[in-house]
This record gives C-alpha cells, structure tokens and sequence, in this order.
C-alpha cells in the first residue's frame, strides 16, 4: 500500500512537471500528434501504479524521452513550415465567399447536417452570410462573417505562408516588390507579416518585433 502511494506521489509529480514542461500552448493547441503524446504518457504512467513488478525507473524515462520529442518537434514546426504541416496539417477552407467547399468537405468527411449544426452553435444562420469558414488544425471551426474585421499571416519567422498569399489576392512578386519599397530584402529577415481586412500588410521585422510597418495593397 505504501509503495503505490509513494508511486502515485512520483508519477504524479512527473506528470505534472512534464505539462509544464510542454508549456500552455501545446495544451490549447491538441492537434493529434499531441493528442497521441498524451495518451501514451497517460498510459506509460498507468503501467507502474497497475503493476508494482514493473519498473518505475523505465516508466519515468519513457515519459521524459516522449516529452522531449513533443519539445523538440514543437520547436521544429515554429521554424520549418513543410515539418508543421506534415505532423499537424494545414486548415481546410470549407466555406468560401458564401460558398460550400463541396470538395473540401467530401474530404473531411462532414456531413452537411454537423456542417449546419457547428453553424447555429457559432450562431450563423444562413451560408451566404459567411465569407470563410476554416476547419483549423485543431479540428474546431473558425467563422468569418462578412464584414467582419480579420487578419491572416503571410509570414511566421521569415516563414511564407503561400495560401494566405493567395487567400489576400497577392502574388509573391507583387509582394516582394512591396517589402523592397520599405528596405526589406529578405524574407528572414521579417518575424511577422499579417494582411488585415483593410488589405493594409502590417509589417514586423527581427530584432525590432514591437514595431509594424504598414503597407497598403
């Protein structure tokens, strides 16, 4: 008795540093590879308090060696784009300008009565009311209504995001040649480039993040 309540105390405490560890953003996130992690750090912490025979060493450096990989593939996703999307995937635009991404939704396997149902929760009525409805990485359901005020990331840490590129009626040259008009010759060299619903880029550079330049489209 005493042993597993001394186990418990251990794993507990574990645990609950190796959330920490993780930080806030990947709890918010639980895309499914995180969602994977936890489960099986769930399960391995199980394994020694079912078991008194099975090692306690083994278990805690199993949970520790998984932390770390979720560390280490969470920092590569915030620098190498194809990485992030490959563990995460890319967010699936279903409604588009008051119109159904039929294909889209084919593909994600929604059936249009959730599809309506996610839309009274979010509190939108009709489809031709919506100018963007996102299916994010994280499965939930983003809403742009028409005339609503939004912002999308063309750049993440000298990162280009060419769908949003596209999504604001930019074309890279065009974009490029605008960063040159304000000195800027690198794409690295730019932390965050947002595009608002004004068309106005709202531009941060490395070294200098509190400050945006703006740039009219």
């Amino acid at each position: 008795m005493l042993i597993v309540a001394i186990r418990t105390i251990i794993l507990y405490s574990a645990l609950l540093f190796t959330l920490r560890l993780m930080g806030k953003s990947e709890l918010s996130k639980m895309s499914p590879f995180q969602l994977t992690v936890v489960f099986m750090i769930a399960e391995l912490a199980a394994i020694p308090l079912d078991s008194i025979d099975a090692s306690l060493f083994n278990g805690l450096i199993a949970i520790f060696m998984l932390t770390f990989l979720q560390i280490l593939i969470s920092f590569l996703s915030t620098k190498i784009e194809w990485f992030k999307n490959f563990v995460s995937g890319r967010p699936s635009i279903i409604i588009e300008k008051g119109r159904l991404n039929v294909k889209e939704i084919t593909k994600q396997r929604i059936s249009l009565t959730d599809l309506m149902e996610q839309l009274r929760i979010k509190s939108c009525s009709s489809i031709s009311d919506i100018d963007y409805a996102i299916i994010e990485t994280n499965g939930e359901l983003s809403i742009i209504t028409k005339g609503q005020e939004y912002c999308v990331i063309i750049i993440s840490d000298g990162n280009l995001y060419d769908e949003n590129l596209r999504f604001s009626g930019l074309d890279y040259q065009t974009f490029e040649t605008k960063l040159r008009k304000v000195g800027i010759t690198s794409l690295k060299d730019v932390f965050l480039a947002l595009c608002d619903h004004n068309k106005t880029l709202h531009i941060y550079l490395k070294g200098n993040e509190t400050f945006a330049k703006e740039i009219k489209i």
